[in-house]
């Protein structure tokens, strides 16, 4: 079946978006407040602890745009403006109608889409004097991409990587050092936090909740007060960074005449890829556009299709803010899936108020049909991608599907945010048939509605807002 030309789209790096989006500004109704242990709206003086004061103003920013300075944009010039491609190959296979259209974030030094917002966090740290920032990473993305730009900018990074993914994938915990990176396996004994964890269970498979809270620990305790902690996912000020992919696919659409998508998905772990891809579509969606807009996210760590929304921490020290989002709890220690960064406990407020609102309609999918839709793109795109792009991919294949069944050609974009050259061992387990399928049981569910029973409640007021 022949197809047209073009399948790549480019920009000019003059055309590289100038500006982040801020979605906080058009949402029906206002966010919640982040909230402190007293239950009371956190001012934000009281985050000052944990982030640089520049980063914690653009969490709090109601403004639509915000100007990205030009030195973090001539460091995104390694990579961005970054290719917008037509997955022809896999229409062909499918027989569908769809034209399937992804935003390629695999290009950046790191492999996936985290330095979009590494390089502004790590800036702005820079220009307040921190001279260390600490993180979390789960499947080791965003430990990377912090890593590769603390080296561009001469910060020293900490990393704390969940346990399982420590062991399950050693050449990310490479890739770190090569960059100037130390990472520790978390738990750890270095926190008390750690400690406590290791105490409860020294087999512990680790979780980024657990991660985080090493962190943030290590952030707050440093007695020099030129350390700050970084976070990949989840807050306002990184899905802002991120909104670049989506302003950059815009232009790429408009480039080859079309006015927008009908489907737009990604995968959602914390939100960050998501939130990139999608937030400027939301905008449109908010408008009046007929736009379908799909999260992600797999069916062993359920947060958005099976999460409860209320208030809940960050983190399971209860060390972070109570935030307003879906949430399995806390305390919730996922299954070791090969989708490492898809196994956060919670969801970043902004997709959380999308899906209340209605604007997002998440999904959840099994592993297996994950691999297998990564296993098929393999063949057919080329592209070995990492098992969190793989349940977007696996979403897509569905939508392409029924385009099919509906005989509609429909546009369909999508984020892969990354590739899976550190993940060989996920697919090996698949290829050898190793891999099965996990659902997490109800009772789950019923645990962390016990957990999180004590803590505020999100709830609507008679004026219909939260």
């Amino acid at each position: 079946m022949p197809f047209k030309l073009p399948i790549k789209v480019y920009l000019n790096e003059d055309e590289i978006p100038r500006q982040w989006y801020n979605l906080a500004a058009d949402l029906p109704s206002p966010m919640l407040p982040p909230l402190g242990p007293d239950g009371k709206p956190l001012t934000p003086e009281a985050l000052s602890a944990v982030f640089p004061m520049n980063l914690i103003e653009q969490e709090v920013s109601q403004e639509r745009w915000i100007t990205i300075p030009e030195e973090i944009i001539e460091m995104l010039y390694r990579w961005r403006p970054s290719p917008l491609k037509r997955a022809v190959y896999l229409e062909q296979a499918l027989g569908t109608p769809a034209k399937i259209y992804y935003k390629d974030e695999s290009v950046s030094p790191a492999g996936s889409h985290k330095p979009n917002t590494a390089i502004p966090q790590v800036w702005y740290n820079k220009k307040f004097g921190t001279k260390t920032i600490t993180t979390e990473t789960g499947a080791g993305q965003w430990g990377s991409a912090l890593a590769f730009s603390c080296s561009l900018m001469g910060l020293a990074c900490k990393i704390f990587m969940v346990r399982i993914s420590f062991e399950q994938k050693p050449f990310r915990k490479i890739m770190m050092q090569t960059w100037g990176g130390k990472c520790i396996a978390s738990p750890s004994t270095e926190t008390e936090a750690g400690r406590s964890f290791l105490k409860k269970d020294p087999n512990t498979p680790g979780s980024l909740g657990m991660a985080i809270s090493e962190a943030v620990e290590a952030a707050v305790t440093d007695k020099s007060g030129t350390t700050k902690y970084s976070l990949g996912s989840v807050l306002n000020h990184v899905l802002l960074h991120q909104t670049i992919i989506g302003l950059e696919a815009k232009k790429q659409l408009q480039k080859i005449g079309i006015k927008k998508p009908d489907v737009v998905i990604a995968c959602a772990g914390g939100g960050s890829n998501f939130g990139g891809l999608a937030f400027p579509f939301v905008a449109d969606k908010i408008a009046g556009a007929n736009i379908e807009i799909i999260p992600v996210e797999p069916a062993s760590c359920p947060t958005m299709t099976r999460g409860i929304f209320t208030y809940d921490f960050g983190d399971s020290a209860g060390m972070t803010p109570l935030l307003p989002m879906h949430t399995l709890g806390h305390n919730f220690v996922p299954e070791p899936i090969h989708a490492g960064g898809l196994r956060y406990h919670g969801m970043a407020p902004l997709v959380s108020q999308t899906i209340v609102e209605g604007l997002a309609t998440p999904r959840a999918i099994q592993q297996t049909e994950c691999f297998k839709a990564a296993i098929l793109w393999a063949n057919t795109e080329g592209m070995i991608i990492a098992p969190e792009s793989s349940h977007a991919v696996a979403a897509t294949i569905q939508e392409a599907l029924k385009a099919k069944e509906e005989g509609k050609e429909k546009v369909i974009l999508f984020n892969l945010s990354g590739h899976g050259h550190m993940d060989l061992a996920g697919y090996s387990k698949f290829l050898e048939g190793k891999l099965t399928d996990w659902e997490l049981p109800q009772a789950n569910i019923e645990a962390a509605e016990q957990d999180l029973k004590d803590l505020p409640k999100a709830k609507m007021n008679k004026t219909g807002k939260w």
